[in-house]
């Protein structure tokens, strides 16, 4: 069970985008794109058959999974994630500083 998946909302603890928020859009081995953020520019070739216009364009490029942190909307700050199993058997994530469960 991966800590964080494709969907959730994560912060930037490291980099040039420290502290921005954004949701994670792919999740790679040791990578993660996260929309929004860590922009980087692209020349792109016009392409008339599937309607792509050329130009510079900005698109998201990957970081590392480690400068990320699950954020916590009761804490209003990154957090640690952990797993624990419930009586029922399931595993869910919960975010280590208030015990809170991730996923209901």
């Amino acid at each position: 069970m991966n800590k964080i998946r494709k969907g959730d909302e994560v912060v930037v603890i490291a980099g040039r985008d420290k502290g921005r928020r954004g949701s994670v859009l792919s999740i790679g081995v040791d990578t993660i794109t996260v929309e929004g953020l860590n922009l980087v520019k692209k020349h792109q070739k016009p392409n008339p058959q599937r309607g792509v216009q050329g130009g510079i364009i900005s698109q998201p490029a990957p970081l590392a999974i480690s400068n990320v942190m699950l954020w916590n909307p009761a804490a209003k700050k990154g957090d640690r994630v952990g797993i624990r199993t419930l009586g029922d058997g399931r595993k869910v994530r919960f975010f280590k500083s208030n015990k809170e469960v991730v996923d209901a």
